[in-house]
């Protein structure tokens, strides 16, 4: 399903974590909605690839599909697996690495804080 486009996504039934394929050695993405008022984007980290720790001037919501990470919010370490979903509030340094390979879903909401 990687090779569907954005718009062919609207109104049907999808696997998110079957929008992003797994690359060896590095951190590919998919944004599949991206609009003014925010963005979902799906992300595949292979083993110990990650983001190095930064802000974001809007609030961010992480969901693991897949997989394993180690996640640094604001100086606390939290670990997650899929299901998992944290949520960071603008301008909250963060950072996140692979423990084993895993997806996740970034919800990025934009707007007046």
């Amino acid at each position: 399903m990687t090779d569907v486009s954005r718009d062919e996504l609207k109104g049907r039934v999808i696997s998110l974590k079957e929008l992003v394929n797994y690359q060896d050695g590095t951190v590919s993405s998919r944004m599949i909605v991206n609009r003014s008022a925010g963005s979902i984007t799906l992300f595949s980290f292979d083993a110990d690839e990650g983001l190095s720790e930064h802000t974001a001037p809007y609030d961010a919501v992480v969901t693991i599909l897949d997989g394993e990470c180690e996640v640094w919010l604001s100086g606390e370490t939290h670990v997650m697996k899929e299901g998992d979903t944290i949520i960071f509030p603008a301008n909250a340094p963060h950072a996140l690495s692979a423990i084993t390979p895993f997806k996740m879903m970034l919800i990025m909401i934009r707007g007046e804080q």
